[in-house]
């Protein structure tokens, strides 16, 4: 492993210099007080990882490690310094980690350790299977691998950090202001260790993509972020551009027109129950209904009750207090000769609209219900 130092402190350099040479594996390519001299040698040395004081007088560390980064893209930054609050700045821009001065020796170990096991998985041959080729909003958070098309669920850090992604990945393509995550993700934290936790959180997001094999990006653009898939389509996305796609509904395009409308598996993050999706949720929820129901209706219109029947169903269980789907339901299960089954339905009705809305079902439907009745004594 390739190491540069860098640290206007003369002592400073030698110490460090010191530790490393009793670590094995280690190489050091190199060590300097100028900033400019070192970004010339990490462009020539192409170091493994650069050890970088913030508090640098030409240029920040920060700025430096930008510049580094820029010539030599593999290298990994570690920043060292005698503040913990500038530290936190080492995420973002993604850096592997951050030394506190005086540097301890068990400390550095643990750095090393961690550069090695990065070193160890970048190195390994990457497996065309691990590539996440979809993520999946519907139901729950999950992303689809590309090869296989399983879907596996990430081992999320925290909750917070998942709630993060799924902030970013909500609001894909364009800036979201730190402000407002701070507020939406740690609103009962303290200011300064909110901000100490969103960028540790966005350097968990950066690992756990590299982990997954999802090619994100997440830019830094003044006091936002901004994160870009590469390309990776999104469930909930697709589902949406197809169905605006669709054909006018026929029996020629039924099929297409099922096929779309059975790959809304469950709610947008249904599962995750997070109160900024809601919009979303019930936007995406609304345009499953309407096509459901211009399908049922087709169905039904068409001589395929047992269809439509069941379809009806689905829609009851996702929209359970719509009185028309309770409605349909009593008819296709008149037209199927099912008498009972119209009766339970009538009565889970009638339950329903006195439990949540305090008054009885429509006249029309009533008015239905006791001419079903009379016809079905009669017969």
């Amino acid at each position: 492993m390739r190491a540069l130092i860098i640290d206007d402190e003369p002592l400073s350099l030698d110490y460090f210099q010191r530790l490393l040479r009793e670590q094995p594996g280690v190489e050091l390519a190199g060590k300097f007080t100028d900033p400019h001299k070192a970004l010339a040698a990490a462009g020539e040395v192409q170091p493994d990882v650069v050890f970088l004081d913030i508090e640098m007088p030409e240029i920040s560390g920060i700025e430096l490690a930008k510049a580094i980064q820029q010539r030599a893209p593999q290298a990994k930054i570690v920043f060292v310094t005698a503040y913990r609050e500038y530290a936190v700045q080492a995420f973002e821009l993604n850096a592997t980690d951050y030394l506190l001065k005086p540097i301890r020796k068990d400390r550095l170990e643990k750095t090393l350790e961690r550069l090695r096991l990065d070193q160890t998985q970048n190195t390994a041959p990457p497996k065309p299977q691990d590539r996440i080729g979809q993520v999946c909003c519907f139901s729950s958070l999950q992303f689809r691998l590309e090869s296989s098309g399983k879907l596996i669920e990430a081992k999320w850090r925290t909750a917070r950090t998942k709630e993060l992604f799924a902030v970013l990945l909500h609001h894909r393509r364009k800036p979201i202001r730190k402000d407002y995550i701070l507020e939406l993700i740690w609103p009962d934290t303290d200011p300064a260790k909110s901000v100490a936790q969103l960028y540790s959180t966005i350097y968990q997001i950066r690992k756990l993509a590299d982990k997954i094999g999802l090619p994100l990006a997440i830019h830094n653009q003044a006091n936002s972020y901004i994160m870009e898939l590469q390309g990776i389509p999104i469930d909930a996305e697709n589902w949406e551009s197809d169905l605006l796609a669709l054909s006018p509904l026929s029996q020629a395009t039924l099929n297409q027109h099922l096929e779309v409308l059975d790959r809304y598996s469950g709610d947008y993050l249904g599962e995750e129950d997070y109160l900024w999706a809601e919009g979303e949720r019930e936007r995406l929820r609304a345009l499953w209904l309407h096509q459901a129901s211009a399908i049922g209706a087709f169905l039904k219109d068409n001589g395929q009750p047992t269809a439509a029947l069941a379809l009806y169903r689905t829609i009851q269980e996702r929209h359970p207090y719509m009185e028309d789907t309770h409605f349909m339901l009593m008819q296709l299960y008149a037209s199927l000769g099912a008498r009972n089954k119209v009766t339970t339905c009538y009565e889970k009705l009638v339950k329903m609209v006195r439990e949540e809305y305090e008054t009885e079902p429509s006249a029309q439907i009533q008015t239905w219900y006791e001419a079903w009745q009379r016809q079905t004594i009669r017969s």
